[in-house]
């Protein structure tokens, strides 16, 4: 990996992303990175490319699931 997103690949992770005036967060695992864009797999395998410029900040997702 190119950056510092690195040190989260492979991990449950949420990002705050900015598109124009609006924040969203992004729940997904970070599986790659590229000079201009991390990739982020959303689901079970969907992957999704954000330019790294929108993305705010990382968190590590702690969302626990109350169904067992």
């Amino acid at each position: 990996m190119d950056g510092g997103y690195g040190l989260w690949k492979g991990q449950a992770v949420v990002l705050q992303v900015a598109a124009g005036e609006t924040q969203v967060p992004l729940r997904g695992t970070i599986v790659g990175e590229s000079s201009d864009a991390v990739r982020v797999r959303l689901g079970d395998g969907w992957d999704v490319d954000i330019f790294k410029k929108m993305v705010l900040a990382v968190e590590e997702d702690n969302w626990v699931s109350l169904i067992t």
